[in-house]
């Protein structure tokens, strides 16, 4: 796994005799590898120092590069200076970090063979992106796609090996990397465990499945020797991370969600699991409870309205996207089996769902909205119980999916431009400082 470098700005001063000081400032930048950041899906990026609550407000549009068909739910990776991201016509797309000096980009630095459609974030651990797809419209088998992140020497790159989910095996699941594995859930109701390092052959059969009672929308997250993943049957499960010796495993225990969690993900923070159902967020012990099905520490329940996306947590709070914003928990809960947001967070204007899973930087809060706008907020309280937005961008097109990758003092969130024709509507929208 690829190191990530640490935020600082190094001031060295050099003295001479006869001579000035000479200050010289070095920053090193910081990588956004993966759906939610880290490997606990926290959706917090604690190493960002450039943007504030104070200058948020001053964010403009940089640049932004075009892509194929929309983005939808696929959210920007940033590592090593290139900015990874998948589009709903098939296709990974690698552009410079830092832009190509116009406002809009149009020639990437690679760009994959197309996989037909990609509606999931592309991970990148040890040289290598991993990113999962349909292989045809026609056809629901879903494949792993390996791809050298520094690409192929040429314009379009293929993949260097694909991993065999199966049929009916549609990946949304963004792939993780743990332990030597990249996890995935398909469509099909199982989690796919293959060897990251490929098997020496242009496809690859998985080492090891774990069957759920339902589809898997979720992005797997590992930590501490277990695999958890929401599933469409309602519940959460929590499986070895190194399997169990056979080529199909079963859970180490589930715990039930009360509605189906769909795309949102688990978020790990202080041995405590969060995820999202349709009308409920939910806490569980991450150790278990030494039975084989779990209750939550305890639950955040709404039955007018919808939880959306991947909770974020940091700093003891817990953000989660709902229908017209986003609402705040304590992650330690209230000391009952039910709790209600601390606040929330609300976008003025016209009202959209917000799908997009928060992030978290430096005390600001961020999320797009169907409207088409991503947002920004204090991630602190105001003094009231509703608290709006500090700064708003438009992405150009009214589904934004996408959740924000805010690093090195920039925001990146895929969308489209619905003013392009359909088979170029797809964009990489880039928010900076002036």
């Amino acid at each position: 796994m690829r190191t990530m470098a640490l935020a600082a700005a190094l001031a060295v001063t050099l003295t001479a005799a006869g001579s000035a000081t000479a200050h010289a400032r070095v920053r090193t930048t910081v990588d956004w590898p993966q759906f939610r950041f880290d490997d606990n899906h926290t959706g917090f990026n604690p190493l960002e120092t450039v943007l504030n609550r104070s200058n948020v407000p001053n964010l403009t549009l940089a640049w932004q590069a075009q892509l194929g068909q929309l983005v939808d739910f696929s959210s920007p990776a940033v590592v090593g200076g290139t900015v990874y991201i998948g589009s709903t016509d098939g296709v990974l797309w690698a552009y410079p970090a830092s832009g190509c000096g116009q406002s809009l980009c149009t020639t990437p630095l690679w760009k994959s063979t197309s996989l037909a459609q990609i509606r999931d974030t592309p991970t990148v651990a040890n040289g290598i992106v991993y990113v999962g797809s349909q292989t045809s419209f026609s056809s629901n088998d879903g494949k792993l796609n390996a791809f050298d992140a520094d690409g192929c020497g040429q314009a379009v790159c293929a993949p260097l090996w694909q991993g065999l989910a199966g049929p009916q095996s549609i990946l949304e699941s963004s792939p993780a990397v743990a332990n030597g594995f990249v996890y995935v859930g398909a469509f099909d109701g199982k989690l796919y465990a293959f060897d990251a390092d490929g098997c020496g052959q242009a496809t690859c059969q998985p080492l090891w499945t774990a069957a759920t009672g339902g589809t898997i929308e979720s992005t797997p997250t590992v930590t501490h020797g277990v695999v958890f993943i929401g599933s469409d049957d309602a519940k959460l499960y929590a499986f070895d991370a190194d399997g169990c010796g056979q080529s199909s495993c079963q859970p180490l225990w589930t715990g039930p969600l009360g509605t189906a969690p769909f795309s949102s993900s688990p978020a790990v923070f202080k041995r405590t699991v969060y995820i999202a159902g349709q009308h409920a967020l939910s806490a569980f012990k991450a150790a278990g409870c030494g039975q084989a099905s779990c209750q939550p520490l305890w639950r955040a329940v709404d039955n007018l309205n919808f939880f959306n996306g991947s909770p974020a947590v940091a700093k003891g709070k817990i953000y989660v996207g709902v229908e017209n914003g986003v609402n705040v928990y304590s992650a330690s809960g209230c000391g009952q089996s039910q709790c209600g947001p601390l606040w929330t967070l609300f976008g003025s204007g016209f009202q959209a769902a917000v799908l997009s899973s928060p992030t978290i930087a430096n005390g600001v809060v961020y999320a797009g909205r169907n409207t088409p706008e991503v947002l920004a907020w204090s991630a602190g309280p105001c003094g009231s119980f509703v608290c709006n937005e500090i700064w708003s961008g438009d992405t150009g097109d009214q589904i934004v999916s996408s959740s924000p990758t805010v690093v090195n003092g920039t925001l990146y969130i895929g969308s489209a431009d619905n003013l392009f024709p359909e088979d170029i509507q797809g964009r990489i929208y880039v928010f900076a400082l002036p």
